[in-house]
């Protein structure tokens, strides 16, 4: 059976002293695809915040890739967000660099030194996503698609058990968040867990999950749906 990435149990998550869900119990494994849907402001955004440690579990139960979330020390912060990757909705990339000085700068600041080493793990995560021969370019240079494969390459550089994508898709056109989440679909492949929030429904009825949706300040799972 394969193992449990991401544990909840009768989990109240906050943002400051603001009660935004309670009662929020679900498993996430390795080789998952679970969507997060809800409106805006329903609290997807504090659920994901709190499981990469941008804010605090103050009740029930919270484990991810091996952390107690419960007890979760500042120090114990880059540690967990090693075994997570997360892709954002706006890329995040330094734009005054390029792509693989940028691929470069995170696995330097998460400690790899070996030049060999390095060079070779940015080549292997931008050939996941089918950018290994625009390594040279700049940021401005690339298509919105094209930075979303190497957010996602910077999300892969430290084998993370779990990708925590919020909203990959919201800023593509549909064909190119077709292609995104292929390339996402392929990472599930090799076993990677993935929590993926969305507005996007298009992209649930071509690619079906199992769902959690945010709502009236609780959450509600909802089986494979197939259309």
């Amino acid at each position: 059976m394969s193992k449990a990435i991401l544990t909840l149990k009768d989990a109240k998550i906050y943002q400051r002293d603001h009660l935004v869900l309670s009662e929020v119990s679900f498993q996430l494994h390795s080789g998952d695809l679970i969507y997060l849907i809800g409106k805006t402001g329903s609290g997807k955004s504090s659920l994901l915040k709190t499981l990469y440690g941008d804010l605090t579990l103050q009740e029930g139960v919270g484990e991810v890739v091996g952390y107690d979330l419960n007890h979760l020390k500042e120090r114990d912060i880059p540690f967990l967000r090693r075994g997570i990757g997360v892709v954002f909705q706006d890329f995040q990339l330094l734009s005054d660099r390029s792509i693989q000085k940028n691929l470069q700068f995170v696995l330097k600041a998460t400690g790899w030194e070996d030049k060999t080493k390095l060079e070779s793990r940015i080549h292997d995560v931008l050939e996941q996503v089918g950018m290994q021969h625009k390594a040279y370019k700049m940021p401005h240079e690339l298509s919105g698609g094209e930075q979303q494969r190497v957010a996602i390459a910077r999300a892969l550089l430290n084998e993370p058990d779990l990708i925590i994508a919020d909203e990959p898709t919201g800023n593509l056109d549909p064909e190119t968040s077709r292609e995104i989440m292929q390339v996402l679909k392929g990472i599930q492949k090799k076993g990677k867990a993935i929590f993926m929030a969305t507005h996007d429904y298009s992209i649930i009825n071509d690619f079906p999950s199992k769902m959690i949706r945010c709502e009236s300040g609780s959450i509600t799972q909802l089986e494979t749906v197939t259309i």
